[in-house]
């Protein structure tokens, strides 16, 4: 319905204004700097794969780790050619992660599981960074900090929205058919990038 369209569209809003509260952030604590960092992090594939797979494991979310990405891309402090291998070290980052929590059999409802996941602690980083940006300066490395954490929190929230909105399209089969409906995997493959 007209409800939904209103909260994919907010969902997008607070997600794009994540990325770019990310991005001044970035910019305001490293300075001048970041880009030569980024550059060493990912001077070849094989370092942005693992940077990739490290991040993800880490904040236990793929999504948000190509989102940063394509900000760093998208205010060129990254080239793209950096950016596809860290977002592949992403996706296998994200698959090692699942594996190893059905490994250790750590799925359930236990409050340690539940703090893995970056919703339950996004609101919390969020608030601490409010409280380190009100604190610190226009132009200090605090409040660059507070807005890196604002942003990553408004991020998810965006993320959450749009997930959200577009949930009740689960239910309906002609959406279900219309992925069952690529037989060819070029196709396929073409569907996914537009619609990621």
């Amino acid at each position: 319905g007209i409800s939904n369209v209103i909260s994919l569209l907010s969902g997008i809003a607070l997600f794009l204004f994540g990325m770019a509260l990310m991005g001044d952030g970035l910019k305001q604590v490293a300075g001048n700097k970041l880009e030569l960092i980024l550059y060493r992090l990912t001077g070849s594939p094989v370092k942005g794969f693992l940077l990739g797979t490290g991040v993800t494991a880490v904040i236990q979310s793929s999504s948000a780790t190509s989102v940063m990405v394509v900000g760093f891309v998208n205010s060129g402090m990254m080239t793209l050619q950096q950016a596809v291998w860290i977002i592949m070290g992403a996706n296998i980052g994200t698959t090692v992660t699942g594996w190893l929590l059905s490994l250790s059999g750590l799925e359930g409802d236990s409050f340690a599981i539940q703090m893995l996941n970056p919703n339950a602690w996004a609101p919390i980083l969020g608030f601490i960074g409010i409280f380190l940006y009100m604190l610190g300066k226009d132009k200090d490395r605090r409040s660059g900090v507070g807005k890196i954490m604002v942003g990553f929190s408004v991020l998810m929230a965006g993320m959450n929205t749009m997930s959200t909105a577009m949930s009740p399209l689960a239910d309906e089969p002609w959406f279900m058919n219309l992925f069952l409906s690529f037989k060819n995997p070029v196709l396929g493959v073409l569907a996914g990038a537009v619609l990621t």
